[in-house]
């Protein structure tokens, strides 16, 4: 009873502490949300901006994943080396800044340097975020896991809204960006002089696990398909919709804030999920659904009703896509912010080169492209898992 005792205040304070950077993660993935889902409903206004043409206007998903990749496999590998938390915090203060920077920008080639700059910033703190949170909790991380990837949708569903909406107030883009990068800097805040979880050197068997070159690399191609394709649907549902005559501006946002919604949903499901189900029956239905949804709308390219349930069912299914590759990849080995920045490589060239793509046939070829090239992408997804799962079996990972 004495030693309980003596004990208890130092567990409380434990849990307090986890508890408290708990919190700040998700307020950091609640932000990242904001300024990854702003692009989309912006691309016309910042073509008119910049008086360029959506084909290049696009370049901008280009460099601001290229930025993205840079700071998922560069700066990322500091999290194994300094405090994370200061690190994080100054992150969100480059994303505040050049928010703010991007409606002043009137020159396409300064607007791709700015977008490059903000992706740095956005893949640093992903990275942090993931890593960071593993640490602390090394035991029972799954519900956790997907409880972060939630409050990134809360971010993403919250974002189109405000935009549209502050947009229709204000008669342009400038004031949205400047809202979205005012509520970036409280999190900063809040982060900054939290005390930083330790390296951890063991997965959570309490056994040092490195992963083969093999494994990461089929897991980073899941990733680039998976994200790439969340990130070309959040990315042109709004433009899609808009020049198919399928909904106005104020429609386009609210079918934007839907899919960012039901992939808010989608992630809050996958927290009771994670604990019943295997990490590849959730993959398997995340395809299938998220194909199954194109296909509603490719199939009826001309129905209103199509567009929002396959929007809202694609929303869904993607959903637990990114958190259950962690969580399987974790079962598995140790990880370092050096292996989350190798799997963001995948995250971030899909976020990269689906949205760019779509945007180089858009125009020439017509907005149905976006669902076909979308549509492929989760048919090679399909493809890729079963090579990861036939790869997993044979080295006893399934």
């Amino acid at each position: 009873m004495h030693d309980t005792i003596l004990h208890a205040p130092a567990d409380i304070s434990e849990l307090s502490g986890k508890i408290t950077k708990t919190i700040g993660y998700y307020a950091c993935f609640i932000a990242l949300g904001l300024v990854v889902a702003s692009l989309g409903p912006t691309l016309t206004g910042l073509a008119e901006q910049t008086g360029t043409a959506l084909s290049q206007v696009s370049f901008l998903f280009l460099a601001r994943s290229t930025g993205y990749l840079t700071g998922s496999l560069l700066l990322g590998r500091l999290y194994d080396r300094v405090p994370g938390h200061p690190l994080m915090a100054g992150m969100l203060v480059v994303m505040a800044v050049t928010m703010a920077l991007v409606p002043l920008t009137p020159m396409l080639w300064v607007l791709i340097a700015i977008l490059f700059i903000l992706g740095i910033g956005e893949g640093t703190l992903d990275v942090g975020g993931n890593t960071l949170l593993a640490r602390v909790h090394l035991h029972n991380l799954d519900p956790y896991m997907n409880a972060l990837h939630f409050f990134f949708g809360v971010g993403a569903m919250l974002s189109p809204f405000i935009v549209v909406r502050v947009m229709a107030a204000s008669g342009g883009i400038a004031w949205a960006y400047w809202t979205l990068a005012l509520t970036i800097v409280p999190v900063a805040v809040w982060v900054a002089p939290l005390s930083s979880p330790r390296v951890q050197a063991v997965s959570r068997d309490g056994t040092v696990k490195h992963g083969r070159p093999l494994f990461i690399v089929w897991i980073a191609a899941c990733f680039y398909l998976c994200v790439g394709a969340e990130a070309g649907f959040g990315g042109w549902i709004y433009t899609y919709a808009i020049r198919l005559g399928l909904a106005d501006e104020i429609a386009a946002g609210d079918l934007t804030t839907a899919f960012w919604g039901a992939l808010t949903l989608g992630r809050l499901l996958g927290i009771p999920m994670s604990a019943r189900l295997r990490p590849r029956t959730i993959l398997l239905v995340d395809l299938a659904g998220s194909l199954f949804s194109v296909g509603l709308i490719v199939t009826w390219p001309n129905s209103s009703a199509a567009l929002w349930a396959g929007t809202v069912g694609g929303g869904l299914f993607v959903a637990t896509m990114f958190a259950t590759l962690l969580n399987f990849a974790g079962r598995h080995m140790t990880i370092t912010g050096r292996v989350t920045g190798w799997f963001f490589v995948g995250t971030s060239t899909g976020a990269m080169s689906i949205p760019w793509l779509i945007g180089q046939f858009f125009e020439a070829a017509g907005p149905q492209a976006t669902m076909y090239i979308i549509g492929a992408d989760l048919i090679l997804g399909l493809g890729v898992f079963w090579g990861l799962m036939r790869y997993a079996k044979r080295r006893g990972l399934s």
